[in-house]
């Protein structure tokens, strides 16, 4: 297990070089001089120019790539175009707040999503089953920046019970997290009651019930833990992307984030900024992944014998030669 999850990482590094490589190129082409945004159209030719010498602006793209590349491996991204103030300090300044509420609107989209998913698995065709269907789709069609505003107006404006924007506090977490979260019950309830559905029909589970066991040890002790490896995968997608910053939401709620960060550091043609912010949620996404493919051997013991087996099979094919 453990060379395997050096071998993920090691694999990252290309991933991530890929990564930079594509932004900083697209970056590039993009029209606009942050020199001429920062000193404004007032301002003399002469000096737009100055300053982009000073910032690099007027070396050749590959050069700017390789300085760009050799700072982030000595921990360096940059400095803001903005505010003068180092990339890091600007994205991990705002990456925590992000971070609570990814966690937040997980765990409100996992528990609203899993007993969903598997009652209407259980209760086939049944009015809980049409239900959850239902309220699924609404979930899944309905925009979160519309699902937004329908909050705010109805908990913040009309019964005051909540804040409408900030961060500041847990009850401020709770609009934005509801409304990130049920979007993502949607899809994590669907994949739950598919997987549930076929995994409920395997000949194991029939063989449990024949030999007496009671229909709550069936569903929770052996058709749940088999049923979670395509559950797993959908949550850790909709954490990784909530980890890259959930933009809308953000806006919606005033959310002083990574998602808002990225939207104004576009705006104002803040490269480095916009650098920086990829290429972390390139590193939380390839993180979130390997978390849950480590899960999945937790989860599923076919998929630890796996490395057990592979371990003893080069053990003994070493031992016979």
């Amino acid at each position: 297990m453990g060379k395997y999850i050096l071998k993920r990482i090691l694999w990252m590094l290309p991933v991530l070089l890929g990564v930079t490589l594509i932004i900083f190129t697209v970056l590039y082409f993009i029209p606009g001089d942050p020199a001429r945004m920062i000193l404004g159209d007032d301002a003399s030719e002469e000096a737009i120019q100055a300053l982009r010498d000073d910032m690099g602006l007027n070396d050749p793209f590959i050069v700017r790539y390789v300085n760009y590349v050799v700072g982030i491996c000595k921990g360096d991204m940059g400095v803001s175009y903005v505010t003068n103030q180092p990339v890091s300090d600007e994205i991990f300044s705002r990456y925590p707040t992000t971070i609570i509420l990814a966690t937040v609107s997980t765990l409100v989209a996992v528990l609203l999503a899993i007993p969903l998913g598997i009652l209407a698995a259980i209760y086939q065709n049944s009015l809980i089953d049409n239900l959850s269907r239902v309220v699924a789709m609404i979930g899944v069609s309905m925009p979160n920046f519309w699902q937004g505003l329908l909050n705010i107006l109805i908990f913040a404006v009309y019964l005051k019970w909540l804040p409408s924007s900030g961060f500041s506090t847990p009850a401020h977490w709770i609009l934005p997290a509801l409304t990130i979260g049920t979007s993502g019950a949607a899809a994590i309830m669907r994949t739950t009651r598919s997987s549930m559905l076929e995994t409920i029909r395997q000949d194991y589970i029939r063989t449990a019930r024949a030999k007496g066991a009671s229909e709550k040890t069936v569903i929770w002790k052996h058709a749940l833990r088999n049923a979670l490896i395509p559950v797993m995968t959908v949550v850790g997608l909709r954490f990784g992307g909530s980890l890259g910053g959930s933009v809308v939401s953000e806006q919606v709620f005033g959310i002083p984030g990574l998602g808002k960060l990225m939207i104004d550091s576009i705006n104002n043609r803040n490269y480095p900024v916009i650098l920086g912010g990829v290429l972390l949620i390139a590193f939380a996404y390839g993180i979130i992944n390997l978390i849950v493919d480590i899960l999945y051997a937790f989860i599923d013991p076919r998929i630890k014998s796996q490395y057990s087996t592979g371990k003893k099979y080069k053990k003994s094919a070493a031992k016979e030669a």
